[in-house]
């Protein structure tokens, strides 16, 4: 039965595009038109519009509300103007206010968290896709919010590049101005125009607006709702530029669990970015250092299966949707943390980029060298991408781990090599209003069985007031991934999901409604090993807090020992079998005002005892200087003899201060009682030119009964970048 209802998902898959392409309402883009011309006159980036380009230049029309409703035009009222020279993209904005007092500004950090800041932010469909581009945004307080867009909009914040903005606030009003060099950004040469939209988010009204409409179900970043930026001459042709980022660091570390002496080091590498052409990207690196990244937020690790931590290291993020995207959330072909966490990387390449209006590729090459008994490796993974339809496309690609030096101490038993090939098809309609995806990849390794391949097929429906969905999976028992994340194997899955929305005529609820979910786990014998059913029903109030009511059964037969604990108590038997139930409450108060929060409750049967959990996320913020946060989890486990109970605790204060847009300063602790450990982080970072830094990051690991340190370590990091 599961084969017949993926084949069939397969075909809709296929088949859908074609029709709802062709019957596709999206906003129409000749509908929204905004001209701009060359200029040869300097334009000061200042927040003042006194140049004479300001004047004459073509004016947005009315912006139209997205949220809390999306009839009608804003309240408070947008005009966007933009201008260009031989050099740089020019925009200019006013941003009107009709209601008196402070903007609401989180702190003065770039790529500021979007729904708890005034802000204005442009979306720009260079490439004319309606897929992939690149948004441009900022803070009433004039912190740089910038990004790359992909699988239909989504913004990614891990990009940054150079560009210049300021900020001009009066009562009434407050002006924008930006200048984005053309080297910063990738567009096809001889286009003469580019899908482009604006997004006002104006929190003392709660209201949410744009110039071309969206829908209020979509983010207001979709490039399938776009106007058109015109422009008065074909795009020219970029010649080959390049920056180099060269870096130093420092580090001093102790190890208290060990005999090992303390450590002193020190570090130099290089980065560099090559444009090869106007829609077209190298980028290398030489002994890279990635000690200035932020900590692992810690989780109360209550899953049979590994977590999921992201990544966060710079050059694995940029350009990196191509190969992030393949396979879905749980069946990652390709995850970069594998590359480098446990052995030095030593260098690494990326090309990336658009080759003619229709293909995408991306080839990465990462060397790693010997740690011990880590060997060295070399990881590499290429994908390609074709257009398809209007929105959709379809890939293939291949993702290659290879040992290269096996040090003559180790005694590595492991695979000399590990491939992962496949096909990803993207499904997207005009519209936005059907999205699928469904893929098949296989594994190779040394003496691979049979069962060594995944595939999977997801199809969506999205309207203002219905989500339906359904998605399968099949991974086979030996599919081998050892640079990916697949946390299970040997499966078929089935998960159907169905949300309706309500939206009264009402002066306090924006909407309500009911939801279901059911996830279903099947052995390869089509035996029913895990169930879920999950009944909701949630609230949004019109100034944006929220209230989730979840009632949910499950099922689980487990298929090896398991602690429920997670904390070295004794496990349940392989074949035992449970069944409980559970109800939950999350509520997300008001993020407008000063202090707001989100609190979780729950609480049911556990396997064969019962669980009580409570957790959520204080935050005062003392605008624009930063936030002062708490994140909390405690979960109380009771099970019968000879089972351990267990009372589980996670505390997580947070200061963030943000002195300047460019002078940062973060304190973070963990105490976690299942790890028996308290973390502490401390981030100091100056960015004294543009995307050039000074880090100073003190991290130490100390057990929480006695304050004996584990270990600790300093480490001061200076990079610059040279055009």
């Amino acid at each position: 039965m599961i084969y017949r209802l993926i084949g069939i998902l397969f075909i809709s898959l296929l088949v859908f595009p074609k029709m709802i392409d062709a019957q596709s309402n999206a906003v129409n883009r000749e509908k929204y038109r905004l001209h701009l011309l060359e200029t040869e006159a300097e334009i000061e980036i200042d927040g003042v519009l006194s140049e004479d380009i300001w004047l004459n230049a073509d004016r947005t029309g009315k912006f139209v509300r997205i949220l809390p409703i999306d009839t009608g035009f804003a309240s408070a009222q947008t005009v966007v103007m933009m201008a260009y020279d031989k050099t740089n993209l020019y925009l200019a904005a006013i941003c009107y206010d009709t209601m008196p007092g402070k903007r609401p500004v989180e702190s003065l950090r770039r790529d500021f968290s979007f729904g708890r800041n005034d802000n204005f932010i442009a979306f720009i469909d260079t490439y004319n896709d309606q897929t992939n581009g690149f948004a441009f945004g900022i803070s009433a307080a004039g912190a740089q919010w910038d990004g790359l867009q992909a699988n239909g909009g989504f913004v990614s914040l891990d990009w940054d590049c150079k560009w210049r903005s300021a900020v001009k606030n009066h009562k009434d009003r407050w002006v924008i101005e930006f200048s984005i060099p053309f080297r910063s950004i990738r567009y096809n040469e001889g286009d003469t125009e580019w899908g482009i939209n604006f997004s006002r988010l104006d929190l003392k009204s709660n209201e949410k607006s744009s110039w071309a409409p969206v829908p209020r179900q979509f983010q207001s970043a979709n490039l399938a709702y776009t106007g058109t930026l015109a422009w008065d001459k074909p795009l020219p042709k970029a010649g080959i530029r390049f920056s180099l980022i060269p870096y130093v660091s420092a580090k001093a570390s102790q190890d208290m669990e060990t005999d090992d002496p303390d450590k002193y080091s020190g570090s130099a590498g290089i980065d560099a970015k090559i444009t090869l052409s106007t829609s077209m990207n190298l980028d290398l690196t030489l002994n890279p250092d990635y000690s200035q990244v932020e900590v692992d937020r810690q989780l109360i690790d209550l899953d049979r299966y590994e977590l999921f931590f992201p990544e966060r290291r710079q050059f694995f993020l940029e350009n990196s949707d191509l190969f992030a995207s393949l396979g879905s959330k749980r069946i990652r072909p390709f995850f970069s943390r594998r590359i480098g966490l446990d052995a030095p990387v030593q260098l690494g390449g990326r090309l990336s980029g658009k080759l003619g209006e229709n293909y995408r590729i991306g080839l990465m090459d990462v060397q790693t060298g010997i740690n011990d008994t880590i060997p060295a490796s070399n990881f590499g993974v290429f994908a390609i991408q074709r257009k398809v339809f209007q929105r959709s496309n379809i890939g293939a690609f291949i993702v290659n781990k290879e040992i290269t030096k096996i040090s003559e101490d180790s005694l590595f038993s492991g695979n000399r090599f590990n491939r992962v090939a496949g096909f990803d098809f993207n499904l997207a309609s005009a519209d936005n209003r059907w999205t699928g995806k469904a893929f098949y990849h296989q594994a190779f390794y040394p003496d691979s069985p049979g069962e060594a391949f995944t595939m999977s097929g997801m199809l969506a429906y999205n309207t203002q007031h219905l989500l339906v969905s359904l998605n399968q999976a099949w991974v086979g028992s030996n599919y081998l991934a050892e640079t990916g994340y697949v946390p299970r194997k040997g499966y078929h899955q089935i998960n159907p999901e169905f949300k309706y929305k309500f939206f009264p005529l009402s002066e306090k609820i924006a909407n309500h409604g009911p939801g279901l979910a059911v996830d279903m786990f099947f052995t390869p014998d089509f035996t029913l090993s895990d169930r879920l059913v999950a009944f909701t029903y949630g609230i949004e109030w019109l100034n944006r807090s929220s209230l989730m009511a979840i009632v949910q059964n499950t099922y689980i037969e487990l298929l090896e020992p398991y602690d429920p604990t997670n904390s070295g108590g004794d496990s349940l038997a392989i074949g035992t079998k449970y069944n409980w139930t559970e109800a939950s409450l999350n509520f997300f108060s008001d993020a407008r005002k000063l202090f707001n929060y989100g609190v979780y409750a729950s609480y049911g049967g556990y396997y064969n005892g019962t669980r009580f959990n409570v957790s959520g996320e204080l935050s005062y913020r003392v605008q624009p200087y930063g936030s002062l946060a708490m994140v909390v989890s405690y979960n109380n486990i009771e099970l019968p003899e000879p089972y351990s109970d267990a009372k589980l605790i996670l505390i997580g204060p947070r200061l963030d201060i943000t002195f300047t847009d460019k002078i940062f300063f973060t304190t973070f602790v963990q105490y976690n009682n299942q790890i028996d450990n308290i973390n502490v982080n401390l981030r100091f970072q100056w960015r004294f030119a543009p995307v050039s830094d000074l880090y100073i990051v003190y991290t130490s690991n100390t057990y929480p009964e006695n304050f004996t340190s584990k270990n600790r370590a300093l480490v001061v990091k200076l990079s610059y970048w040279f055009n």
